[in-house]
């Protein structure tokens, strides 16, 4: 946090939670607690306050309390940031920023488990950094592919892996010339409307 503060750089950090940060948000828990009660669904209410601890920090900084109570008990959570109070309320800042970083974590997945990033066997660190950019660059292609041709499709949102699974992975008869590649899908393929899209909108990229 000195570094970041120090160096421009704005930052929300998980913050462990103690006795001391509890007892900031006991009214809220018990709020939650109350309504959760009441509805019989999870409950949960957001504070933002000026925190220090004890003797590692060197400054006082803004923290921001998700005083929850679920599945029958509390479930408090803490962010610190530098972020004012004027730039992002503490409801917002921990449920749209804070949490997107699990959305982060998603899209790491998809380049170890869907795009083979993990495959770092080989014996040399030539070798293996070759693999993470053939990794890297399938990345940035069906990510492209996701964001232009895709738009609008079943596929918009989708992972790399269903990609590759229901849109790329599939049977076709190739049939090459000296001018031509030809591929013909079977007339069954459940996916070939959003497959015509893509190539549509691609020839239409291409010819721009």
């Amino acid at each position: 946090m000195g570094w970041c503060e120090a160096n421009g750089v704005d930052y929300v950090f998980g913050l462990a939670k103690n006795e001391r940060l509890v007892a900031e948000i006991t009214s809220d828990l018990a709020a939650a607690e109350e309504e959760s009660k009441a509805s019989d669904q999870p409950a949960r209410r957001f504070k933002g306050f000026s925190w220090s601890t004890r003797d590692s920090w060197s400054r006082r900084r803004r923290v921001i309390a998700k005083a929850e109570w679920t599945a029958g008990a509390a479930n408090p959570r803490f962010v610190v940031t530098s972020l004012s109070g004027e730039e992002a309320a503490p409801q917002p800042l921990y449920e749209e920023t804070y949490c997107a970083r699990g959305d982060m974590e998603n899209r790491i997945k998809e380049c170890q488990l869907d795009l083979f990033a993990d495959r770092t066997s080989a014996a040399t660190m030539r070798a293996n950094q070759l693999r993470l950019w053939f990794t890297s660059m399938a990345y940035v292609l069906l990510c492209a592919l996701r964001r232009i041709p895709l738009q609008h499709t079943q596929f918009a949102k989708a992972t790399c892996g269903t990609i590759r699974l229901k849109l790329l992975k599939i049977g076709a008869l190739v049939r090459t010339s000296v001018r031509r590649i030809k591929f013909a899908m079977a007339s069954g393929c459940p996916y070939q409307r959003e497959f015509a899209i893509a190539h549509a909108r691609l020839t239409n990229a291409a010819a721009c």
